[in-house]
C-alpha cells in the first residue's frame, strides 16, 4: 500500500535482496493526481515493473492519462491524451550508474514522481492544437474564427521581402 500523500514513492528494499532476474509489478490508478504545480493528470493509469539486475534495479513504466492544454491557435482549453513509457536503471553504486545518473537511495525508497513528470511533459507538444482544422484568432480583432467570421481579411504583408513571394509564384 502506497502513502496517499506520496503515491509514487515505492519501497523496493525487498527487491534488492532477491536474486537477479526477480521482477515485481506496481500498478497505479487515479481519477486525478497533481504531479507538480504545472501538471495535473486525470484518468491516470500506469504499471511499473521493477526487475533486479547485477547493476541495480531496472524500472519499466507504461502510463496513460489526460491533461488540459491551451490551444496555440485559438487559446481555448482542451483535453489531451498522453501515453508514455520509460526504462530507467537505478544503480546500486556509482560504478554502475547509467547516463540518466540514477542511484538507488540508501533508504531503498524510489520516488517515481519526478520521472513521471519528466516523461509526461515530453509527451506534450510544444504548440498544442485543439483540432487539426482550428482556424485560430483573427489577427486584427482577436475574434475566435472557429466561432464567428469577423469579416476581416488577411493582413497584407508589408515586409520588404514580400516582393520575393511574387517571384516564387512566377
Amino acid at each position: 500500500m502506497t502513502n496517499p500523500r506520496r503515491p509514487f514513492r515505492l519501497n523496493v528494499g525487498f527487491i534488492v535482496h532477491e536474486e537477479v532476474g526477480y521482477k515485481h509489478e506496481f500498478s497505479f490508478e487515479f481519477d486525478q493526481v497533481q504531479i507538480s504545480d504545472d501538471l495535473v493528470l486525470r484518468n491516470f493509469e500506469g504499471i511499473v515493473t521493477i526487475g533486479r539486475t547485477p547493476q541495480g534495479l531496472i524500472l519499466q513504466g507504461d502510463f496513460s492519462a489526460e491533461t488540459t492544454l491551451e490551444c496555440g491557435r485559438c487559446l481555448n482549453d482542451f483535453d489531451y491524451e498522453l501515453n508514455w513509457d520509460f526504462t530507467e536503471l537505478y544503480a546500486f553504486n556509482e560504478k554502475s550508474v547509467s547516463e540518466s545518473d540514477l542511484l538507488l537511495p540508501k533508504d531503498q525508497q524510489i520516488d517515481l514522481q519526478p520521472l513521471i513528470r519528466e516523461y509526461a511533459l515530453l509527451e506534450i507538444p510544444t504548440k498544442p492544437v485543439c483540432r487539426p482544422n482550428c482556424k485560430g484568432l483573427c489577427a486584427v480583432c482577436g475574434e475566435d474564427l472557429n466561432k464567428n467570421d469577423c469579416g476581416h481579411k488577411d493582413i497584407v504583408n508589408e515586409s520588404p521581402f514580400s516582393a520575393l513571394k511574387d517571384l516564387l509564384e512566377e
